[in-house]
């Protein structure tokens, strides 16, 4: 996890196509500018990170559906919970689990464990959309290879 550049997810741990699901892993880091002001003294990661981390799950099934061909692009969120707080060094397990591809639209089922203790979970939202540039494309392949998914979508 990269907290300042928006990476959440380390590896993809299961990609099953036939179920539209998947499982990650996300190690929180040590220290973090985020954890600076959130809260000094006793750091918390914050819940808009928790709830990104959970998209980054999200878009990273449904980029492996759609073989890294369409963008997914957060779009909105139902049912957001917090249940415990998430503090540095912490292993969490961020799932998705399809529930609607469509009409240029994703819907999930997000979860966020950690030692089997659900963390977080929300119905998440994306947009499916053409890649804007070839950067951004090349960027996006760039770190779903980095996590383990592009050898188990394109294999």
């Amino acid at each position: 996890m990269r907290l300042e550049y928006f990476e959440m997810i380390d590896s993809v741990e299961e990609f099953d196509a036939e179920r539209g699901y998947i499982r990650t892993i996300a190690r929180v880091p040590m220290t973090s500018p985020v954890f600076e002001g959130h809260f000094p003294t006793h750091p918390i990661l914050p819940g808009v990170m928790l709830l990104e981390t959970m998209n980054h799950a999200s878009g990273y099934l449904l980029l492996g559906l759609h073989k890294l061909k369409k963008l997914p692009l957060f779009t909105g969120v139902k049912k957001g919970k917090f249940r415990k707080w998430v503090t540095p060094g912490m292993v969490l397990e961020a799932s998705a689990e399809l529930l609607h591809d469509g009409s240029g639209f994703g819907v999930t089922k997000a979860l966020i464990k950690q030692d089997g203790q659900r963390i977080a979970d929300a119905e998440i939202t994306l947009a499916l959309v053409d890649f804007p540039t070839p950067g951004l494309e090349a960027e996006i392949r760039r770190r779903a290879e980095a996590a383990g998914l592009f050898a188990t979508v394109i294999a």
